[in-house]
């Protein structure tokens, strides 16, 4: 019951925070460099070693927020990651979570 709470306030807070209103269009635009990795069914990384790419689409946007944050602030560690996070604001951050949390089918 915890663990739902706590979603549910981080959706709202992500979707209400102060930078502005999320926007999936805007997450549209930005989530192009995204497609060439998560954009490709079944990719594998070989880089730092073999990992298989997540699918974005459909994820929640709390959880989408909250991975970018860490892999910015280098709680959670892949190179390229950490490159690409280091360039998102926070409303980048916000604006591409709301893109892949209504667009279900996407990578």
């Amino acid at each position: 019951m915890k663990k739902r709470i706590v979603l549910v306030v981080a959706v709202f807070l992500v979707s209400t925070c102060a930078w502005g209103e999320s926007d999936p269009g805007r997450g549209w635009a930005r989530a192009q460099m995204c497609a060439g990795c998560h954009g490709i069914a079944d990719y594998r990384t070989a880089y730092p070693e073999v990992y298989s790419v997540p699918k974005l689409g459909g994820q929640e946007a709390a959880y989408i927020v909250k991975s970018l944050q860490d892999y910015k602030s280098g709680v959670r560690k892949h190179p390229t990651m950490n490159a690409i996070a280091a360039t998102l604001s926070d409303q980048d951050m916000a604006d591409l979570a709301a893109y892949y949390d209504t667009n279900k089918g996407a990578k």
